[in-house]
């Protein structure tokens, strides 16, 4: 942070925080190791419980949010080995008249019961491969290895709408219809049987209107590859399932035959769609022969390209083409899109990005994540680098001179050069950086500025991968605000807008913290001002919360 910067975000922090920030010389430490907590297996809720409101929760906020992340951590004496490995647990905090209430439900998914039948690891996991029983014989194991792959329904990620239903999603072809009051799993649905997708992302774009907008590999006849944009209409009139009629709008190419990318999440503007290349890939020979092989898992197959840098892909909505321009720039990992937006004549593409080809996911392996905290930070010192970074795609490149900055926008150092080849290399503006601190799972006032010019993004601060504060970043000034407790574990701040606001950041972010070392009411759900993350309330509960992920918030 400058000096200007760590005034405004210390003017809005309590005094413990304000020592660690204003002096370079203190840094934040867990040397206690409280975050193991949450990654240790908890179990599910007969009930909902109801929590001690500390504060003054706004009237106008009532409803449910929920919350997707793994929960149990181990079957029977097998461990899962990864943190995308853990069964998946729904949570929901119930906000109504000032009172809140708290209700956890494993999800019902075919690799969760039959794991649980079986007392073992029976689906193969991101992180943990399944063995054969032990029980059958070696004829039957020979040939249980060679029925095909079996997918995972893990859906532990996310849980977004579709009509009026909600689904629980991983990144595989399946996702689960869920109920949103009784957190009961209702039924899985195979993408597969709809459209010419083998998975997508369990980060949608979702218009005003109800409709839905996803990416994912294709593997096509004779071994072709490509990522489609697909489109799930809102709810029909006769209310039949939007699912039914869902499509692939256009195709986007592939840069590797038989190498597609790690694709986490994509941009939307108002007329394109924007699909980041990056040069972790999965190496679909090795995938497709994976499932014989004992031992191996979804891990073993990804592999980096440490030539290729990061590929930028452009097409438009309506009609859906895609665009030939050829963006191209450093390498980098993706997972999380900010936000996109048109001005001019450009697109602006706001990332959190990892620098360099080495995959991110390689560290975050449980053992690594349960280690004391100087072992969690040498291995983070080994990791790629987070940054948040702005990308200005230039749309008329036809008429400027080879090795001319294309971008004219006033407010950004962005630059974009027409190489001799024909390719646009893109340089970023940077946005945010701190050594090994991470603004990650990052929110915006998304209902009324989703493809829209913007100026805040909310996010979860990572310090060496562990989560332990909520940032705020004003992508136009780069000022940043800061909530930070001692030995206190956040989640994603999921924004919600005050009713009528006009200004973009009026309303409130809701995150579940953890604070492990508490006497009493180890996890809550914590209420903070939008414009400045002050808290306004927090409602406490008896349990400890595991790691969450993804989630939303249910009016």
């Amino acid at each position: 942070f400058s000096p200007i910067q760590e005034y405004k975000l210390v003017s809005k922090l309590p005094l413990f925080c304000i020592l660690f920030i204003t002096d370079r010389s203190i840094k934040i430490e867990h040397p206690a190791g409280g975050y193991k907590k949450i990654f240790e297996t908890c179990e599910e809720l007969n009930e909902p419980i109801p929590a001690v409101v500390v504060g003054v929760i706004p009237e106008w906020l009532s409803g449910s949010l929920l919350r997707l992340g793994p929960g149990l951590f181990e079957v029977g004496a097998e461990p899962f080995y990864h943190l995308f490995d853990g069964q998946a647990l729904m949570h929901k905090f119930d906000l109504k008249d000032g009172h809140v209430t708290y209700y956890r439900k494993f999800v019902k998914t075919d690799a969760y019961v039959r794991a649980m039948t079986e007392k073992r690891v029976v689906i193969t996991e991101f992180g943990t491969a399944a063995y054969p029983d032990p029980c059958k014989n070696i004829f039957s194991r020979f040939f249980t290895y060679f029925k095909g792959i079996e997918v995972t329904d893990n859906c532990l990620v996310n849980v977004y709408p579709v009509g009026e239903d909600f689904y629980a999603c991983t990144e595989t072809n399946y996702i689960t219809k869920v109920d949103p009051d009784t957190l009961e799993t209702l039924k899985r649905v195979d993408l597969c049987d709809y459209l010419s997708v083998n998975g997508v992302t369990a980060h949608p774009h979702i218009e005003s209107d109800g409709t839905v907008y996803n990416i994912g590999n294709c593997f096509g006849k004779n071994m072709s590859l490509a990522y489609n944009i697909v489109k799930i209409p809102p709810t029909p009139k006769d209310k039949s399932d939007p699912i039914a009629k869902s499509k692939v709008l256009v195709q986007l190419p592939s840069s590797e035959r038989f190498k597609p990318s790690y694709v986490h999440s994509f941009g939307m503007t108002e007329n394109y769609f924007v699909f980041v290349e990056t040069p972790v890939k999965i190496n679909l020979l090795k995938f497709l022969t994976a499932w014989s092989i004992w031992g191996t898992n979804y891990m073993d197959c990804f592999e980096s390209n440490e030539t290729m840098g990061t590929w930028f892909h452009l097409a438009t909505k309506d009609p859906a083409e895609y665009i030939e321009h050829k963006f191209r720039t450093s390498a980098f990992n993706l997972f999380h899109h900010i936000n996109s937006y048109e001005d001019d004549g450009f697109i602006v593409v706001d990332l959190c990005t990892w620098k360099g080809h080495e995959f991110v996911y390689n560290y975050l392996y449980l053992a690594n994540l349960r280690e004391n905290w100087e072992e969690v930070k040498k291995a983070a010192m080994r990791a790629p680098q987070p940054e948040v970074r702005r990308y200005v795609l230039p749309m008329d490149v036809h008429k400027e001179e080879q090795g001319k900055n294309l971008i004219s926008l006033p407010y950004t150092t962005a630059t974009a050069v027409m190489r001799s080849d024909g390719t646009i290399w893109l340089e970023p503006e940077v946005l945010f950086s701190g050594p090994r601190q991470a603004f990650e799972f990052p929110q915006i006032n998304y209902s009324k500025f989703s493809g829209k010019n913007y100026s805040y993004a909310y996010g979860l601060g990572l310090n060496h991968f562990i989560p332990d504060r909520i940032c705020k970043l004003n992508v136009k000034t780069k000022d940043t605000w800061v909530w930070q407790e001692p030995d206190s574990y956040p989640s994603e701040p999921i924004f919600v807008q005050t009713p009528d606001s006009v200004e973009e950041d009026d309303g409130v972010l809701l995150s579940i913290v953890v604070n492990p070392g508490a006497d009493q009411r180890p996890g809550y759900l914590l209420i903070l001002n939008a414009r400045d993350l002050t808290e306004i309330a927090r409602a406490e509960v008896e349990v400890i919360i595991p790691v969450t992920f993804h989630g939303m918030y249910k009016p």
